[in-house]
C-alpha cells in the first residue's frame, strides 16, 4: 500500500477496532494460477505475539486451502468507511478555486504467514468465536449450541479453517487531514449533512 505519513495510522487498538467493526476482509494470495482475492469473514486472536492472527475459514471446494504461496503468505485487506469529498466544502474554494475532488478513506491491511487448520476442534472453537462474536449484538443471539450436534458435524466437513500469523500491519486513515483547519471543518459539516456521519466522524478525530 503506498504510504503517505500525513495519513499512517499505526495505533494497535484503533486498528483492531476497524477490523472488528469490518470483518469482512478480501483475502489475497498468490495461486499457481495468479493472485487469488476471496471475501472472508476473519476474527483477531491474542496469540501472545506483536500483532496477534486472524482467523478465518473457507469452503473445502475452495483452492484457497490447498493452492497458496508459502513463500508469500497472505494479505487480508479490511476496508472502513469511504466518501467522496466535494470541493465545495472547502473553505478555500471561494478565495482561489485552486480545489479538486478526492475520495476518504480508513483500511487496514494486515500481511503474515498463512496457516491451514484441518482440524474439527480447532474449527468448531473458531466458529464459536466467530457467531459470538457477531450474535453479541442481538437481544437473543444465537449460538453454535443451538443446532443439532451431527448438523454442525456434517456442515463442518464441508469448510477448513486458517489463519494469517500477523508479521506486518498497516492503517491508512485519510480523512482530509492533509487539508487547512477550515477546509477540514467544512468536509466534517459537507458529510454531516449528506448523511454520512461515521466518515463526518473520522475527519472531526483529526481535526487540527
Amino acid at each position: 500500500m503506498y504510504h503517505v505519513p500525513t495519513f499512517a495510522e499505526t495505533d494497535p487498538l484503533t486498528l483492531r477496532e476497524l477490523m472488528s467493526a469490518h470483518p469482512l476482509a478480501t483475502l489475497i494470495t498468490l495461486a499457481s494460477t495468479g493472485l487469488n482475492a476471496n471475501p472472508m469473514p476473519l476474527i483477531w486472536h491474542d496469540d501472545g505475539s506483536e500483532f496477534g492472527t486472524l482467523r478465518g475459514h473457507c469452503a473445502r471446494a475452495n483452492a484457497l486451502w490447498q493452492d497458496y504461496s508459502v513463500e508469500h503468505g497472505a494479505l487480508a485487506v479490511f476496508q472502513g468507511h469511504t466518501a467522496y469529498i466535494s470541493p465545495s466544502w472547502y473553505a478555500t474554494k471561494s478565495e482561489t478555486h485552486k480545489v479538486v475532488p478526492t475520495y476518504n478513506y480508513a483500511t487496514v491491511q494486515a500481511q503474515g504467514e498463512l496457516v491451514i487448520h484441518d482440524d474439527a476442534t480447532w474449527l468448531l472453537a473458531l466458529l464459536n468465536d466467530l457467531t459470538d462474536s457477531h450474535e453479541a449484538k442481538f437481544n437473543t443471539p444465537w449460538s453454535v449450541n443451538d443446532a443439532p450436534a451431527d448438523y454442525i458435524s456434517q456442515m463442518m466437513r464441508a469448510i477448513v479453517g486458517f489463519e494469517i500469523k500477523i508479521k506486518s500491519l498497516m492503517g491508512k486513515w485519510k480523512v482530509s487531514q492533509n487539508q487547512p483547519a477550515r477546509n477540514q471543518a467544512g468536509v466534517s459539516a459537507g458529510l454531516q449533512e449528506s448523511g454520512n456521519h461515521d466518515m463526518a466522524a473520522y475527519v472531526a478525530a483529526k481535526l487540527k
